[in-house]
């Protein structure tokens, strides 16, 4: 169990640094800081999912919440305008925990109150009680009033005459609609009395978005409050999209927390990081259609190809949920076009967009995991192995962007303005890191994807497929080592192109050593991971560049160009320690003392829990110490690839 203290809690800073996040399995979510100040555009108590995954809509921002006890009046709430700090609940809180969702505890002279908020799993639905935990008073009651967004979750509020919020009252619940475009909101109660009241709140100021660089301030619609007799019994109420005759908030509540319990059991998770690593992962799977998918990170990534097959293993297979790979597996294999997998499905339309080359071979390591777990090679039989040789056959051929094999058996990839790998920063016209040509780890990619045919060709009989993999596996390694191996610095090219060799040393290199099927000989590969180890690892995962290029960026922060500037110009990134573990146990091997090291290179991340986004791993850090948390504060490749190595150790 997470928590923090007093000590924490009442300190602004601090408070509102560290993030907590809902999420309900349909791609909505509800999130804030532990002080309860909305540091970002996307805090929320609801933002729905009106085509889940994806329309998400912020619906409800929060509560003013006010305490009257005994005819006096304290203001629990927090928030930050353009004028300062106003109210200052924080300094009423005695701690946070997650347990297993949201729990804060605020202390009023005698009177200890409870706050708990979580979102229920498959529904458009955040459930929020509040109730003294301890001391009486003669009167105690709490007034809600809820401060109205409705915008597209990327989006800002302002006031305008323009915008209607209408609202009517039934049985224990009220709904409040603003137009035929947006859902409305039905918040079910247990016994509150409801005064019309009104008002905008103006210009909230959001800390993180003026450090990004973005539009800051955001107004706020309050239609109703909302008086509970806190004396008599606890607050609650459910915000909603669905208007629901009737509520029963402990069921809702008891399941959610079984649900938890039932994928820490299923997970076989015994270490308190393991177990929250799970509960984190579970977080980033949602349904698309008839299938699962993966939300890349909270708050602002839809599902991208990419990310959902490097995070596979890690959130589903070390998790004991087999059969959520499967579904994904086949849910993409729908969406294959022309040899390739999408790069990411919009927020807005239903075109896949396909601008990635890496996307599509993360899918034969994604299912080749899958069969290495489960035995299901049959799966692979009835349902992929015809679009996986097609795919093979696409590239051979030639597909978009130029992606083909060259005659040296090399995969080539790339058109001008247009970025195809994981490193894929670009301002405007402007291409940060140009990979176009021959890029190190896609060579290690379209190698594995090679031998993993040819494993499954003989699995199935087919001699034939097996002997003609095996060779284009040959002749790709054969090609490699000639090309890539850069004696002056002892490690690989990062890119070939035309002739000419960058030397930048990156992390893409150690994928020719930690994937399964390694076209280095055990020489060379220690030595790639020795010059990684030496220039790229810190406690959070692996820089994006040396520090010794003169190109190097020590932080990620500013302005939108400031940071896409940094984003693979030295920025760590967490998901990169999956690799690198899998490379030193390759070199190492997986004695006891190997492990112990392992064991430190992790250890970071689970210190990083506490911070930032709580319970979860982060995007990226600063190139240089103290490697602040930085991006998405809830990353699927971050937390499957930490869950991942620390499975298979």
């Amino acid at each position: 169990m997470i928590s923090f203290n007093k000590q924490i809690c009442t300190d602004f800073e601090a408070a509102s640094s560290r993030e907590w996040l809902e999420t309900n399995g349909i791609g909505g979510f509800a999130s804030g800081t532990i002080s309860g100040a909305n540091t970002r555009r996307y805090h929320g108590l609801l933002t729905a999912a009106t085509r889940p995954p994806l329309g998400r809509i912020t619906v409800l921002s929060k509560f003013e919440e006010i305490l009257e006890i005994d005819g006096r009046r304290f203001e629990l709430s927090t928030n930050q305008f353009a004028g300062g700090v106003n109210p200052h609940g924080y300094f009423m809180l005695e701690s946070f925990r997650l347990d297993p969702f949201p729990v804060w505890i605020y202390v009023i002279e005698d009177l200890w109150v409870e706050k708990r908020v979580f979102m229920v799993h498959g529904s458009n639905a955040t459930v929020c009680r509040w109730g003294i935990l301890k001391g009486t008073a003669d009167q105690a009651s709490l007034t809600l009033k809820p401060l109205l967004s409705f915008v597209d979750y990327h989006g800002l509020q302002h006031q305008s005459p323009d915008i209607g919020f209408n609202y009517e009252t039934g049985e224990n619940i009220v709904s409040v609609a603003v137009n035929e475009s947006m859902p409305s909101l039905h918040i079910h109660h247990n016994g509150a009395d409801i005064e019309g009241t009104g008002y905008w709140y103006n210009n909230f100021e959001y800390s993180i978005e003026k450090e990004r660089g973005f539009d800051f301030t955001e107004d706020l619609y309050q239609p109703f409050s909302m008086r509970f007799d806190l004396a008599e019994k606890p607050a609650t109420l459910m915000a909603s999209t669905d208007d629901t005759a009737h509520v029963d908030y402990a069921v809702l509540e008891k399941g959610e927390i079984k649900r938890r319990e039932a994928l820490i059991a299923k997970a076989g998770a015994k270490a308190d990081f393991a177990k929250q690593l799970v509960l984190a992962a579970d977080q980033f799977i949602v349904a698309r259609g008839s299938g699962e998918t993966v939300i890349a990170g909270y708050p602002w990534f839809s599902d991208w190809g990419r990310d959902t097959m490097i995070s596979l293993p890690g959130l589903t297979l070390a998790t004991g949920r087999p059969e959520i790979a499967r579904n994904i597996l086949l849910e993409f294999s729908k969406h294959i076009s022309e040899g390739m997998l999408p790069n990411r499905f919009p927020d807005a339309g239903d075109e896949a967009e396909y601008n990635t080359v890496d996307a599509t071979l993360w899918y034969f390591e994604a299912v080749w995991a899958y069969v290495e777990t489960t035995g299901d090679d049959k799966f692979v039989r009835e349902n992929l192995y015809e679009k996986l040789a097609d795919i093979v056959a696409w590239h051979l051929h030639g597909t978009r962007y130029n992606i083909h094999v060259d005659t040296d058996g090399l995969l080539y990839a790339g058109v001008d303005d247009v970025q195809l790998t994981w490193m894929d920063a670009k301002i405007g016209d402007l291409v940060i890191t140009p990979r176009t040509g021959k890029a190190v780890e896609i060579q290690a990619l379209w190698y594995n994807a090679l031998h993993i045919m040819a494993d499954f060709a003989k699995s199935f009989g087919d001699k034939k497929d097996e002997a003609k993999y095996r060779a284009m596996a040959d002749l790709c390694k054969l090609s490699f080592n000639g090309a890539f191996w850069n004696e002056a610095d002892e490690c690989l090219f990062d890119v070939i192109e035309n002739g000419d060799r960058d030397p930048s040393v990156r992390p893409n290199q150690i994928f020719a050593v930690s994937l399964r099927h390694s076209m280095l000989d055990a020489e060379r590969s220690a030595k790639v991971l020795a010059k990684v180890a030496n220039e790229l690892l810190t406690p959070v995962g692996l820089r994006s560049l040396s520090t010794n290029d003169e190109a190097y960026c020590p932080l990620y922060i500013g302005s939108p160009f400031a940071r896409d500037s940094a984003y693979h110009q030295g920025t760590v990134w967490g998901w990169l320690i999956g690799p690198f573990v899998d490379a030193y146990r390759r070199v190492h091997g997986r004695g006891k003392d190997s492990e112990k090291k392992i064991a430190g290179f992790l250890s970071g991340f689970e210190s990083h829990l506490m911070e930032a986004g709580i319970g979860q791993v982060s995007e990226i850090f600063d190139a240089d110490p103290p490697h602040k948390p930085r991006g998405c504060f809830a990353q699927a490749w971050s937390v499957a690839e930490v869950l991942r190595v620390l499975h298979n150790k």
